[in-house]
């Protein structure tokens, strides 16, 4: 069940891409659809976890720190990135540059975890960066040393950092916390936070003025790909580990790739599918030994 709902969370996440595509074609600025967004899934989290709890759960000040840290890398910058990147690229394109972020989770959890990287993992590590930067220069690596990568390109990557901020502290904040009790403080914590940008913003006028379009996408992305994809992706990091749960996000851009064709129409060329497989083969290569154990 554990490794079902990741494959859903994969696919939620996926459709979060089409959603914040559509989003920002729409017209609606990144920060009144992020608000939108996690107005709406604190309001579910948070009635969730009064149903389950009986109560909200007082926090010593270790874990309100915890969940600070929390709310502003996985729900405040993530979604600054998310929906300015997707202004200037392709959700495809989005989607596989952060395919990388198994690797970069990896990476930064041999440095401040202490946890063994083998060189294979490595060589794993190298070749899905190697694809991103296929996907990025659209194969013209040169211009990537020209001016070659965008703002979109840059703004996707700040999704990679901080979402492996979000995995590595929430595996600390999982010591003595309930999953549920993690996604539900840290995205008020990032509510509050985007709030103040999407006010400024007019995210309240913006409220009534959307279309039943617009509304579907934000309702897809706060219930879905938010309120339970946050909820079942820490339960998998609690259950698995964070390394095996980041395996699953190699399905992310598949998933993302085939329903924006589908959906949005966009073109797919050559290096795309290529610096994708490189991606994809870098990051199973990453988590390899998690996955063989995951089988055993």
């Amino acid at each position: 069940m554990t490794y079902l709902k990741l494959v859903l969370v994969s696919l939620f996440w996926a459709g979060g891409f089409i959603a914040g595509k559509i989003l920002v074609n729409g017209e609606v600025g990144p920060y009144t659809a992020a608000t939108n967004r996690f107005l709406i899934a604190s309001i579910c989290l948070m009635t969730i976890l009064y149903q389950v709890e009986k109560r909200f759960p007082k926090l010593t000040w270790r874990q309100w720190l915890l969940v600070l840290v929390l709310g502003l890398s996985g729900v405040f910058l993530y979604n600054i990135f998310f929906f300015n990147g997707l202004r200037y690229i392709p959700a495809s394109r989005a989607s596989l540059i952060v395919a990388i972020t198994p690797a970069v989770t990896a990476s930064l959890s041999a440095i401040f975890f202490k946890e063994k990287i083998t060189p294979l993992r490595w060589v794993g590590i190298l070749i899905s960066i190697v694809g991103a930067m296929i996907v990025i220069s659209h194969g013209e690596l040169v211009s990537l040393l020209n001016g070659g990568i965008t703002l979109g390109d840059i703004l996707i990557f700040g999704c990679v950092i901080t979402w492996a901020i979000y995995t590595l502290v929430g595996k600390l904040a999982l010591v003595d916390l309930s999953p549920l009790v993690v996604a539900a403080y840290s995205s008020c914590i990032g509510l509050f936070t985007l709030g103040i940008l999407g006010i400024s913003e007019g995210a309240l006028h913006s409220f009534t003025q959307l279309s039943w379009q617009l509304w579907a996408a934000i309702l897809f992305m706060a219930i879905f790909s938010t309120a339970l994809g946050y909820i079942w992706f820490y339960e998998g990091v609690r259950s698995i580990g964070p390394s095996q749960a980041a395996v699953f996000g190699n399905l992310v851009p598949v998933f993302a790739v085939l329903l924006a064709v589908f959906i949005l129409n966009e073109s797919v060329d050559v290096y795309m599918i290529g610096g994708g497989f490189l991606v994809l083969a870098g990051v199973s290569l990453t988590n390899r030994k998690n996955t063989q154990d995951m089988v055993k």
